[in-house]
């Protein structure tokens, strides 16, 4: 008997030891990757959040990593190959691509941009023909703001020159619509939830209704896709079951879950997020027709070349380029 004993025992050590063995070999089979996320830890990062905290980068054999920068600066650094992946806005993207930076767009994460119109409802405004003899602000005449203004009073048959446009920092333009400084504004169609809640009576007209562009989007580097598609397909994978997870599941819990977690200042806020989740993000941002048939972060082709010819016709990059050459189309199919 105690033979037997003996040779149990040293069974089960060994399989106690072939388990920590598997374990660490499992642990060091996590691809360790970096994405650098647009501006700072909000909650409308929800998915990747959502794939963090679920551990669905970790399913898909990936350990990721958060850093936060400017959108330039995620571009230079994702062409540098210091970091893996990238988040930013996909106006951003082009300026990159048709600066010569070799970037790809693998993964159209936001099919339309989030730029609007915002406006007391009091002013009058209903169309961009109303914005005719109006003070309208803007961040910067570079910013693709003031490309979307130009676009929508051309479709109206006016000109830029028919609006009074005045330049505000980021910072004050919300004040400037709420005190009347001006009569409308062209920022992030967000800001239309935010001033509602604050009670102010406020109108939109969003820019993508006149120039397709797009939010945010996956982006990493030409060299990165080529030597390390298994990594690519990986992080789509976990990114289109977190957007699965949130689109088919409880928002409010995930935006609780983010804010705890991921984004603590936004504490008291869950409420109006949840709100602009639902109501922006689900219905208009992640999901499209395009996505419906073709599944999440599909990348309409020609959608994205109707935006990089606007950008060249209005002088915001130096040279045209074909968005094929920027955008894969189809994720799944990398």
């Amino acid at each position: 008997m105690k033979l037997f004993s003996t040779i149990n025992a040293f069974a089960k050590g060994a399989l106690v030891a072939a388990g920590l063995a598997l374990g660490l070999g499992a642990a060091q089979a996590q691809e360790k990757v970096t994405i650098q996320i647009d501006g700072a830890a909000v909650p409308y990062y929800l998915p990747m959040f959502v794939a963090d905290h679920y551990g669905y980068f970790k399913e898909a054999g990936l350990g990721v990593e958060f850093l936060y920068a400017n959108a330039a600066d995620i571009l230079n650094n994702i062409a540098a190959g210091n970091v893996q992946f990238g988040f930013p806005n996909g106006d951003a993207v082009i300026s990159a691509r048709a600066n010569g930076l070799p970037v790809k767009v693998v993964h159209s994460t936001y099919q339309r941009g989030i730029g609007a119109v915002l406006f007391k409802t009091s002013s009058g405004i209903e169309s961009p023909a109303d914005l005719e003899g109006k003070k309208v602000a803007v961040t910067s005449y570079g910013s693709p703001n003031y490309i979307q203004l130009q676009v929508m009073m051309a479709q109206a048959g006016k000109s830029i020159d028919d609006v009074n446009v005045e330049i505000v920092g980021t910072g004050a333009i919300l004040d400037a619509l709420k005190s009347d400084q001006v009569d409308a504004i062209v920022f992030s169609m967000l800001r239309y939830y935010a001033l509602q809640a604050e009670g102010v009576d406020v109108g939109m007209i969003a820019s993508d209704d006149y120039l397709p562009s797009k939010g945010n989007v996956l982006v990493t580097s030409e060299s990165y896709l080529a030597s390390n598609t298994e990594q690519v397909k990986a992080f789509i994978t976990a990114l289109d079951k977190a957007l699965k997870h949130i689109v088919e599941g409880d928002v409010a819990a995930e935006v609780a879950m983010a804010i705890k977690e991921y984004s603590p200042t936004f504490a008291g806020q869950e409420e109006i997020v949840t709100e602009i989740i639902n109501e922006v993000f689900v219905k208009t941002l992640w999901q499209s027709d395009d996505t419906r048939a073709n599944g999440f972060g599909y990348g309409n082709l020609e959608s994205w070349q109707t935006t990089i010819d606007t950008a060249l016709e209005y002088e915001a990059i130096p040279e045209k380029f074909d968005a094929a050459d920027l955008v894969v189309e189809k994720p799944s199919e990398l």
